[in-house]
Parts: structure tokens; C-alpha cells; sequence
């Protein structure tokens, strides 16, 4: 193994965390400016009304992307598989 195809695997797995964690951070992204402009609008400053929404909707995320976030690390670890099968 050199350093490119350890390059290329480390470029591979920071695709595959950024692929797989953007559902969950889109959905949180989306819900906190929705709560942030609700705030804004009503001049309601409650803690909690930022963190219980964005926690469900996140976690809501997730257990409807399992599949498309399991196929990616599925992708990733056969590459990775492959690589060690062939010797690099």
C-alpha cells in the first residue's frame, strides 16, 4: 500500500461520512430555520421549543434514510473489502 491508495481510501471515507450524515443535517438545518424564524416572529424565546423539534425531526430522518445511509456504507466497505482482497 502507498500513499495514494491510502489517500484515495481516507477521500473515499470522508465522501461516504459526508453523503451519509446530510440527511440528518439538512433536516436539522431546515427545522432550526423554521423554528428560528417562528421565534422571530412571535418573540417566543423557549429553549426547549429548538431542541425537542430538531431531536424528533432528526431522528425521523434517520429512520427514513437507513436504507439510502446503509447502502453507502455498503459501498464503502466493499471497496475497502476489495482493496485488501487484491493486496492494494
Amino acid at each position: 500500500m502507498n500513499e495514494a491508495d491510502a489517500l484515495e481510501i481516507m477521500q473515499a471515507a470522508m465522501r461516504t461520512v459526508l453523503i451519509a450524515a446530510s440527511p440528518a443535517v439538512i433536516v436539522a438545518m431546515v427545522v432550526g430555520v423554521s423554528i428560528a424564524f417562528l421565534q422571530a416572529l412571535t418573540q417566543v424565546q423557549e429553549m426547549t421549543l429548538t431542541f425537542v423539534p430538531k431531536i424528533v425531526a432528526i431522528l425521523l430522518s434517520c429512520g427514513l434514510a437507513a436504507p439510502f445511509i446503509g447502502s453507502q456504507i455498503n459501498i464503502f466497505s466493499e471497496l475497502v473489502f476489495s482493496r485488501i482482497q487484491s493486496g492494494f
